[in-house]
């Protein structure tokens, strides 16, 4: 009797709480005589928007509350009220999900008062003929039950009047993926924007102040040639230094663009490179993937290797290994991997301060996973707030339709998690 009882009082709390969304929807519905008016006068017609965003956060409480209820939640489906007033007011009025949320306001108003009603007329009743059946009888409370039926039942008619159709359903999918692309579209043409700028300072400020300086160095040997050989011999050693620093600028933003040791390599050589020269003690692990080291899965890099240019920038590459079925990610998949993996082992590097970082590439049947975890003290900030390097990698991996996950607590680890979709 006590669990009948506790379970009633429950159910009675959630017809209470509809009929406070009655009596909310009654006030909606004055709400929505007065826009229809200013509508009509087209003067006006700038408050339907918000009366329709208003009456839908009325009908997302509703699904909040029927899903507390069932334990189910109750899909909603809308098109997005966005960009200038003439949108905004014809999404309003054709919007399938702004008459179906209008149809269940004017339901609401009348079975969520009606069964509060019924169940404060059940109560003393209940009380009595299970009070009595219980402690005579001995049987099982019967009458206080149905107080949760009538709950029951307010909650399937409000999921069955809020449920979007079929076909609500996927022009609401279609215009969120269509808003995300949009999305994506920019933020991708913004750090391609960014990529050319970065490669015009590199190209201006490095190797095209060294090739100036070299063209100076080799006219003032041309003139100190006669006169002053042992001169102009020193100024023709300056100039050919200057000349192997420019190559190595150049190397260096060749391989900004897309590194050649990705095309030779495959994308675990170019990231076992990337975790030799990082300065940190780096565990690369591969599962699936062609291994152009030759390494077992879960082998660790070695520590450190000197910096400057790469044998394997210059002399002709080992051929690359490939899987059983001889596939290696798309080219565009590989150089974001390779990437997300330079950033988070730079970031590690200069801010973390650890010493030890593993990498992990995994192949799935339709994405590449990276997962790159340091040691370190942690707290890089997750959103579009953080460091322009974590916006950048966030840009790449959007635009190619993948995902990243940073946990960065403090005190550590930092672990950022990126999964690529791809073909195989």
């Amino acid at each position: 009797m006590r669990d009948a009882i506790k379970e009633a009082a429950r159910a009675s709390l959630h017809l209470l709480s509809g009929a406070a969304i009655a009596i909310l929807c009654h006030l909606m519905a004055g709400v929505a005589l007065f826009t229809a008016c200013l509508t009509v006068t087209v003067i006006g017609a700038g408050v339907l928007p918000e009366s329709v965003l208003l009456l839908r956060r009325l009908a997302g409480r509703e699904r909040h509350r029927t899903a507390a209820w069932t334990g189910a939640p109750v899909p909603e489906a809308y098109l997005p009220l966005e960009g200038p007033l003439p949108a905004r007011v014809r999404t309003a009025v054709t919007d399938p999900g702004t008459g179906r949320d209008l149809v269940w306001a004017a339901a609401q108003l009348l079975y969520g008062m009606a069964l509060w009603y019924v169940s404060l007329v059940l109560w003393l009743p209940a009380l009595i003929v299970d009070g009595v059946g219980t402690g005579l009888a001995g049987r099982r409370p019967v009458a206080l039950p149905l107080i949760g039926r009538l709950a029951d039942l307010g909650a399937e008619w409000s999921r069955a009047l809020l449920t979007p159709a079929p076909s609500a359903a996927r022009d609401a999918a279609l215009a969120a993926r269509i808003e995300q692309l949009t999305a994506t579209r920019a933020g991708a043409i913004a750090a391609h924007g960014a990529e050319l700028r970065r490669i015009e300072r590199d190209l201006h400020d490095g190797a095209q102040a060294r090739l100036v300086a070299l063209s100076m160095r080799i006219g003032l040997a041309k003139r100190a040639y006669d006169s002053d050989p042992v001169t102009a011999r020193k100024l023709l050693d300056d100039a050919q230094t200057q000349a192997e620093e420019a190559l190595a600028e150049l190397r260096h933003v060749v391989r900004g663009i897309h590194p050649p040791i990705l095309t030779d390599r495959g994308l675990t050589g170019a990231v076992r490179a990337l975790a030799a020269s990082s300065g940190l003690e780096v565990r690369v692990s591969v599962t699936g993937l062609a291994d152009s080291a030759g390494a077992a899965d879960g082998e660790p890099a070695p520590a450190a290797a000197p910096a400057g240019p790469r044998a394997s920038d210059t002399a002709p590459a080992p051929s690359v290994p490939r899987p059983a079925d001889g596939r290696r990610a798309p080219a565009a998949v590989e150089a974001a991997a390779y990437f997300v993996v330079a950033e988070a082992l730079t970031n590690a590097a200069k801010h973390s301060g650890a010493t030890r970082a593993s990498v992990a590439l995994t192949r799935e049947p339709t994405a590449l996973r990276v997962r790159v975890k340091d040691e370190g003290r942690g707290g890089a900030e997750a959103g579009e707030s953080g460091g322009s390097g974590l916006v950048g990698m966030r840009r790449r991996v959007a635009a190619l339709d993948g995902t990243v996950r940073l946990t960065s607590p403090e005190g550590g680890p930092t672990m950022i998690e990126v999964e690529l979709p791809c073909v195989w």
